[in-house]
């Protein structure tokens, strides 16, 4: 007699906008055993939960939207770490491939991560004020890094509800700054903010040509370009990439260059299974130009224009990661960011992306021969798009 299929399961869950992302949002206690631990279990189900692999690109059978933006898994506990309040692992889920691809944060979703730990009992009760800002410290087990989250608290709840307005979405919502404490990578891809030692490199690609490139370990590890010396104005918006296929193509062959070079990888075949880091990112001078809203944004209104890529294709506004690698290579001078936003010194700068503008800072130091950068900050929104449970059939994982 023939088994039937297994019935589906439920397992508490909520589906959360962080930025310009969104995700599904996990207590590590909640998930099945066997998805408790890192391993090909874990990496099942939630490739199940989002949807994918998908041939048909759509993600219909699941929790994900078919974009980067939108295909992001999140896994929180309370924090093993001395100092912190959660441990935040962040999963970005591969849309046509059976990949989770763990290497990196989003900086994006790290706006839901205090909010979240707030809601589901994962900070202790008395550090919940009534009215205020309640701080939240959090290791961002991915990339070994501390986020500190400010999260405005009203009747004893999480704010979610505000005026504070982020280009990228719609309606306005409760700001949540956030601190990214020593972004700078001190210890995969050589061992420093600058894994060849330089802030402006020349990246030899073969059938693309020699460009100028800096390659930073910040936030996330960035490949940033100057977008005239690849065809680009830096105005562009996403249909004038995203619907080119030799255009994409070219850019997957200079970010898998830019990771050996990084020393992220040792041989170009490996960046098939490292698609989340690096990300590709182009700078040019301040240009007026359209937003994807409609939305008129002036030179003046921006220091400089940049444009980023994420998992194969280019980001509707812009990565919390690499936001964060562009506030980091502004801070330095003569850096490709640097010099695009007019060179000299600054501790902030304001940069134009598809859908509108967004202002970050970073605290840079000259020590010892090296520049080191103490913080990065910028501030984001979260809020709570549905909560209860997911389902996903029993023998899925």
């Amino acid at each position: 007699m023939t088994q039937p299929p297994a019935p589906q399961i439920r397992i508490p869950a909520t589906y959360l906008r962080g930025g310009t992302s969104k995700g599904v949002f996990f207590r590590l206690q909640d998930l099945p055993p066997a998805a408790r631990q890192p391993g090909a279990a874990r990496d099942a189900l939630l490739l199940r939960v989002i949807g994918s692999p998908d041939p048909y690109g759509k993600q219909i059978d699941g929790m994900g939207g078919a974009t980067s933006s939108t295909s992001k898994t999140v896994i929180l506990s309370p924090s093993q770490r001395p100092g912190h309040d959660v441990d935040y692992l962040f999963g970005q889920v591969s849309i046509d491939s059976a990949f989770v691809d763990w290497s990196g944060n989003c900086g994006n979703l790290s706006a839901a991560v205090g909010p979240f730990a707030i809601a589901n009992g994962l900070l202790p009760a008395e550090r919940i004020p009534d009215n205020g800002i309640c701080t939240v410290r959090i290791w961002q087990a991915n990339i070994g890094k501390t986020i500190v989250a400010h999260v405005p608290i009203t009747g004893g709840q999480v704010q979610e509800t505000g005026d504070f307005e982020l280009d990228g979405v719609t309606f306005p919502a409760a700001e949540v700054a956030l601190e990214f404490l020593v972004p700078a990578d001190d210890g995969e891809g050589g061992g420093a903010m600058f894994p060849t030692g330089q802030v402006v490199d020349d990246l030899v690609v073969p059938g693309v040509g020699t460009l100028r490139a800096t390659l930073i370990n910040a936030g996330i590890p960035t490949i940033f370009l100057n977008a005239a010396d690849i065809g680009y104005t830096g105005t562009e918006l996403q249909d004038a990439i995203n619907g080119d296929p030799d255009a994409l193509a070219r850019f997957e062959t200079i970010r898998a260059h830019g990771a050996v070079k990084m020393g992220l990888i040792k041989d170009i075949a490996e960046a098939a299974k490292r698609q989340h880091t690096p990300k590709v990112a182009f700078v040019a001078l301040p240009t007026p130009y359209t937003a994807s809203s409609g939305k008129a944004v002036q030179a003046g209104d921006v220091d400089l224009l940049v444009r980023a890529l994420s998992m194969g294709k280019l980001h509707h506004a812009m990565m919390g990661t690499a936001a964060v690698a562009i506030g980091t290579a502004a801070a330095i001078p003569g850096t490709l960011v640097n010099l695009a936003a007019g060179g000299g010194t600054r501790e902030a700068v304001r940069f134009g992306h598809p859908s509108g503008t967004l202002r970050v800072g970073a605290q840079a130091e000259f020590q010892d021969g090296q520049w080191k950068v103490t913080k990065a900050l910028m501030s984001r929104s979260a809020r709570v798009l549905m909560e209860g449970w997911v389902r996903v059939p029993g023998d899925c994982f």
